[in-house]
């Protein structure tokens, strides 16, 4: 294994943020099992963090793994959630920004406060946690930095223009961070994922996963862990060389 700043790969300490379920819990425990400690954060299902949490210590019983409940959308508590894995982990090495939500509608119908409280969980609290983050991991002129996109931010998607423009606005962070912070060993890179087997994604009508599988050359949804391998491998030393770059996980609908 390689070493960067006095830091073994195998003993580097991950952040994920809304990390309890879906994909984020796919990330934490394929970050617990590449043998990295973890800290999961949450906004309010206390159950499916603790759950998270556990899947995670399965992979080794010594492995340290931590719950955190955060908005991240609010300033404060972004800075607060650094600070505390920081202090429990030890040092702060991989930071995935996963948390986020939806508030779907079409335009003539959206509501100015679902506009913005998308952007503000998606894209500010990104944002508070990479530049928190970033102090720290300056310091140590090493560091990892995954930011959750989607492809709908590639693409856009009919009554998700609040989504699509949170996702769009990662990826000009992203870009943007991975050209500021390269000279410290810092990668910063986004993961956009199309359709992926979770519990937002089982919600919609039978019709529409009908549809929505047909537009996939591979003629299947995507799984959580698929995604989770993906932010493993950009978080360990084989990815030290990709930097500011959005990989698809989509089955080909981007193509």
């Amino acid at each position: 294994m390689g070493e960067t700043a006095g830091i073994k790969e195998e003993k580097r300490c991950a952040l994920v943020t809304g990390g309890s379920r879906g994909i984020g819990r796919a990330i934490a425990v394929a970050l617990a099992k590449a043998g990295h400690p973890v800290m999961i954060n949450y906004s309010g299902n206390l159950d499916a963090a603790e759950e998270a949490a556990m899947l995670c210590a399965t992979e080794d019983l010594e492995l340290p793994v931590f719950i955190e409940q955060t908005d991240v959308s609010d300033e404060a508590g972004a800075a607060k959630l650094i600070q505390s894995a920081e202090e429990k982990l030890g040092h702060l090495d991989i930071l995935v920004n996963n948390a986020g939500i939806t508030r779907d509608g079409l335009i003539l119908n959206m509501k100015t406060e679902d506009f913005q409280a998308v952007l503000d969980t998606n894209l500010k609290g990104t944002f508070f946690c990479c530049r928190e983050a970033a102090k720290l991991m300056m310091k140590r002129r090493f560091g990892r930095i995954i930011n959750m996109a989607s492809i709908v931010g590639l693409h856009g998607n009919a009554g998700q223009s609040n989504y699509s423009a949170s996702k769009a606005a990662i990826i000009g962070l992203t870009k943007s961070l991975a050209k500021e912070l390269a000279s410290r060993k810092i990668t910063v890179n986004a993961i956009a994922p199309g359709y992926i087997d979770t519990d937002m994604t089982r919600a919609m009508s039978d019709k529409a996963i009908e549809n929505t599988i047909k537009a996939i050359p591979l003629r299947r949804a995507g799984q959580p862990e698929e995604v989770g391998a993906l932010a493993a491998f950009l978080a360990s030393e084989d990815a030290a060389y990709i930097t500011g770059q959005v990989i698809g996980v989509d089955g080909g609908m981007g193509a």
